[in-house]
């Protein structure tokens, strides 16, 4: 079977947050082909993390399972294959999994691979994998596969997600009460607004974005509840963040307890390679203890979760060259270092 013909069979498997299952079971196969012993790591009942390994692993080559939705299928013409999950992130796996079979070709057996669930709404996976880890796996570094254009990323931005929850009290708007719940949120939204969030060397300054704002009943009412939803895209630790935003918030708002938070990731980066900055996330924050992550896949991300997503050929084919290039330097390292 041609490898895009495969990556095709790939696409064709649905695979969106929460219905991991039948692409992990494919994947699992391709693994226990390889030669490698395949496990799987329980998140939830028919949700899976795939893991795979060779003797005992020292470079391990991560990307995730889910897709955003909506699902839709392959197709192929002469310079890319096109398709849900295609770039993000199912070229990167494939492109992986070649990479490892010609590193096990000749003899080089200290690899291993993590595949998770979740990646692209709570990172549960991963969170997972980073809590279980345990021999023989010795991870020094971690390869985690998203469309880059191949390119390796020098640092992707932290992401602060939360809410802003305002109170007031209730009345009738012709009679100075209050306070307005609405008028406490758009008060600290617009000192939000106009807060430093810091700059990072290579990723420029932090942003934030409003996404959503609910409240009142009626334009003749007080309103005594709204509430507004935030994503900063931090470059600076979160307590610096949490600190900076509870300096806009007045008694009347209350800042609820992030849905996710973590600063800046900074990767390494291979000899010989000029680094780039990424904003979207990853699944890098929450693997810690898997050793030193880099960041690289073929594809772009601006094709990624959209209704055009695609890989190229010529893309996918120096993914493979490059993830076995630098899965062997990578070990050169760790053996170094061991």
């Amino acid at each position: 079977m041609g490898i895009f013909k495969k990556l095709c069979d790939l696409v064709a498997i649905p695979s969106v947050t929460g219905d991991e299952k039948d692409y992990a079971d494919a994947l699992s196969r391709e693994l226990a082909a390889l030669g490698l012993g395949v496990e799987r790591q329980e998140l939830a009942p028919g949700r899976f993390n795939v893991l795979a390994r060779g003797a005992r692993p020292r470079v391990v080559f991560c990307t995730h399972l889910d897709t955003v939705p909506p699902f839709f299928g392959p197709r192929e013409d002469r310079a890319a294959v096109h398709g849900r999950g295609s770039c993000d992130a199912k070229g990167p796996a494939l492109a992986m999994m070649e990479a490892a079979r010609k590193l096990l070709a000749q003899g080089e057996d200290r690899i291993g691979f993590l595949f998770t669930c979740g990646e692209e709404t709570d990172s549960a996976g991963a969170a997972l994998a980073n809590a279980q880890l345990a021999e023989p796996w010795r991870p020094a570094f971690t390869i985690v596969g998203e469309p880059t254009e191949n390119r390796f990323a020098g640092a992707h931005k932290g992401v602060y997600k939360a809410e802003l929850v305002a109170s007031g009290v209730a009345g009738h708007s012709s009679q100075n009460i209050g306070p307005s719940a609405i008028h406490e949120l758009v008060y600290a939204i617009e000192k939000l607004l106009a807060q430093d969030w810091g700059r990072h060397a290579l990723l420029g300054p932090g942003t934030l974005n409003i996404g959503t704002i609910q409240g009142g009943v009626a334009a003749n009412v007080v309103a005594d509840r709204a509430v507004a939803s935030l994503l900063l895209r931090a470059v600076e630790p979160v307590e610096t963040t949490e600190r900076k935003l509870c300096a806009c918030l007045s008694p009347h708002v209350a800042l609820q307890r992030p849905y996710k938070s973590y600063g800046p990731i900074e990767f390494e980066v291979p000899r010989g390679h000029e680094p780039i900055p990424v904003a979207f996330g990853t699944d890098a924050p929450h693997l810690g203890r898997w050793g030193k992550p880099l960041l690289y896949g073929p594809g772009r991300i601006l094709d990624a979760h959209t209704d055009h997503e695609l890989v190229t050929k010529r893309s996918f084919e120096q993914a493979v060259a490059d993830y076995e290039s630098t899965a062997r330097e990578l070990l050169a390292r760790a053996e170094a270092c061991a």
